[in-house]
């Protein structure tokens, strides 16, 4: 279960721009996880975009927050927000926070994005441990996991070829991460409120140990210009789960 909200991020790419992503949007998602052998409802993944303007600039707040059903909360209680701020045009991230409640273990982390675009400066802190400060190098196209879930709707697949994959990093827990993504075809699948959609079916590799098995980590989205992920089935060490779109509003 602690590897859940890491497989949502695992299903990124980065490619030329497509959509536009619009502020005041909420997807929830309903989290299943493989227990006792049986796929189970154990909580609830929401995303959303609000618009933020400081004195200087405007940004995109995009959040994603993942909480266990209560009846779950006695045997493993989950209780996790990731936030990045964006620029609303390129969806390039200024800042990065990281707030997570597993099971009894915390951690906090911020990212701060330098204007050099090679690097970032990361602050985290674990359990009862001393606060961490690190430097970071980054490659320029180098996005925090948020940003580049959101990042993943601006592209236009119907430029990918079936089989092709596509190569990208990400930064997580201070460290680059480089990611494909396959395009395996098209699907039509449920998408809660918004009924059936035709998707693109999309097979996420890493090199990484948190995904296991080829073509084992899929997510499907949505064909039409708005690019809704409506479904992720992953496959970690520790079992399988998926997440199912519940609901849409704003889009």
């Amino acid at each position: 279960m602690k590897k859940l909200f890491f497989t949502l991020c695992l299903s990124v790419i980065y490619l030329g721009g497509f959509s536009q992503i619009k502020p005041n949007e909420t997807l929830v998602f309903a989290a299943s996880y493989e227990v006792s052998g049986m796929m189970t409802n154990i909580a609830q993944v929401t995303m959303r975009t609000e618009p933020m303007n400081t004195a200087k600039k405007s940004y995109l707040h995009l959040s994603l927050e993942v909480a266990t059903f209560a009846k779950w909360d006695s045997f493993f209680k989950i209780r996790d927000l990731y936030e990045s701020y964006v620029d609303p045009t390129s969806l390039k991230p200024s800042l990065y926070k990281r707030n997570v409640f597993e099971g009894g273990y915390f951690k906090t982390e911020k990212y701060t994005f330098l204007p050099d675009g090679k690097s970032l400066t990361s602050v985290s802190k674990r359990m009862k441990k001393p606060e961490v400060t690190k430097n970071v190098k980054i490659g320029s196209t180098t996005r925090d996991v948020v940003s580049m879930v959101y990042k993943l709707r601006t592209v236009d697949f119907s430029k990918v070829k079936v089989g092709q994959a596509v190569p990208f990093v990400i930064v997580f827990d201070a460290k680059e991460y480089p990611v494909s993504v396959k395009l395996l075809g098209k699907e039509t699948v449920s998408a809660g409120n918004l009924g059936k959609k035709e998707c693109y079916k999309l097979s996420i590799g890493a090199k990484t140990n948190k995904l296991k098995g080829a073509d084992k980590n899929i997510i499907w989205l949505s064909t039409d210009s708005k690019h809704i992920p409506c479904m992720i089935k992953f496959s970690i060490p520790v079992g399988v789960g998926q997440l199912t779109l519940s609901r849409a509003t704003g889009i």
